[in-house]
């Protein structure tokens, strides 16, 4: 059988000349790959700036709520005492001592583990507002054994472990809550109290004729000043001091956020839209991203209501297309007048009356760019995503259409190798049968 790829009877290289002209007939196919190959990067392009504005949603979302801009802030004079507010905290300040801090009610058994006999232990909550609950504990189980055995019973309350003695291992129970309400009752088994379960307690006032107490069952008061959580950890005869006030640092730095997420946008819309010399921008030119770009800086630079601007608040844009903020100009403003700059940041009004601010335009726009049906980026993502499908559809196609083309022109470069070698050989026979003829007319 005559070989395809060397070509003994034609001299030719056919294995080369498939592949020349397979390559020279895949150009379609090419073009079509390097076409899919824009067509997804386009896809991921907008995504990616679709992410920066996700980001813009985030920050603008946080400025258009009210509790934003009462954040508050809670310091401590001591640093056994964790002081948090939380937005809308009241401003003051109060002073206490720790007189105690919660405990768990805790008992053990007065004697060694003794398995003779049968045992019911039944724990009961002292203020009997919950059920008792027993255990069964047979004659000759181990202690190790009563131990998980306790525990695995559900709706007692406590915790049961072992503890080593001079005596011998010792049956603990700890409740499972903290302060009075934590305290039990165990009866089936001779036990003490190890320590008495307890609420933790403070002392508002302490110089004053007016001392009055607060307690907790934990170690964290949380209603003893409106707003502001409480956590002790040490007994301290000395008074602690509590402030709350209100933090514009936490305000100053949401709108920062909110700067650097619209910088975010524009950054990332000019990098994949630049048509500056070289640039490798898939998405060069696009109007669509532009236009978006344009309304951002529009959310800024327009007027709110009359003779309004966000530069009164320190936001503003620079020569370069990019904003600015200068926190100092802002925190000025919040100081002195808090509601305006309220105003121009989060807006004022509802319905016919509203007028929005600097979050809410901007608000505005990443719907506009970035809803999840309606959203010019999600659209035009999409759009690229099917049209990718489309082109790798034709290009596996074309896969299929270059393996017949391959298949026929070996089939026919076979054929032409098998029909030039039937011609030599019958050339051979022609010229021996010449030949024999000379030689016999001689």
């Amino acid at each position: 059988m005559v070989s395809l790829n060397t070509g003994l009877v034609s001299g030719l290289d056919v294995g080369g000349l498939v592949d020349s002209l397979i390559a020279v007939e895949a150009n379609t196919q090419t073009l079509l790959k390097r076409k899919l190959t824009a067509t997804q990067d386009d896809a991921k392009a907008y995504r990616a700036v679709n992410t920066k504005f996700d980001a813009l949603r985030t920050a603008a979302e946080a400025l258009g709520r009210t509790a934003t801009f009462s954040a508050a802030t809670a310091t401590s004079s001591s640093t056994s005492v964790v002081a948090t507010a939380s937005a809308g905290a009241t401003a003051g300040s109060t002073t206490f001592t720790v007189d105690r801090l919660a405990a768990r009610h805790t008992v053990a058994t007065t004697g060694a583990w003794d398995p003779a006999t049968d045992v019911t232990l039944t724990v009961e909550d002292a203020d009997q507002d919950t059920a008792a609950v027993s255990v069964t504990i047979p004659a000759g189980t181990t202690l190790a054994d009563a131990v998980k055995k306790i525990n695995a019973t559900a709706g007692t309350g406590v915790t049961a472990s072992i503890v080593n003695s001079e005596a011998g291992q010792r049956l603990q129970l700890t409740s499972t809550a903290s302060g009075q309400d934590g305290r039990f009752t165990v009866s089936g088994l001779s036990t003490g109290v190890v320590n008495e379960g307890a609420d933790a307690k403070v002392t508002i006032g302490g110089t004053g004729s007016l001392d009055f107490s607060a307690t907790s069952a934990t170690n964290t008061f949380a209603d003893l000043l409106p707003g502001v959580t409480l956590t002790v950890s040490k007994v301290s005869a000395e008074a602690v001091t509590v402030d709350v006030a209100s933090d514009p640092k936490a305000v100053t730095a949401a709108v920062q956020k909110l700067v650097t997420a619209a910088n975010d946008v524009l950054s990332s819309i000019k990098t994949n839209t630049s048509t500056a010399t070289g640039s490798t921008a898939a998405l060069k030119g696009d109007s669509t991203l532009r236009g978006l770009a344009t309304k951002v800086l529009e959310s800024v630079g327009r007027a709110f209501g009359t003779g309004t601007s966000a530069s009164e608040v320190g936001i503003e844009l620079d020569r370069y297309g990019a904003l600015t903020f200068d926190a100092v100009a802002f925190e000025k403003s919040l100081a002195a007048d808090p509601a305006r700059t309220q105003a121009i940041v989060h807006g004022t009004g509802t319905g016919a009356t509203a007028v929005p601010g600097v979050a809410q335009r901007l608000l505005a726009v990443v719907k506009e760019a970035g809803d999840s049906v309606t959203g010019s980026l999600v659209v035009k993502a999409k759009s690229s995503d099917e049209a990718a499908a489309q082109l790798q559809d034709r290009i596996d196609d074309w896969d299929l259409r270059l393996e017949l083309r391959r298949t026929t022109l070996q089939k026919q470069f076979t054929a032409m190798e098998t029909a030039l070698s039937s011609l030599q050989n019958q050339a051979g026979w022609l010229s021996s049968q010449l030949k024999s003829l000379s030689g016999s007319s001689s």
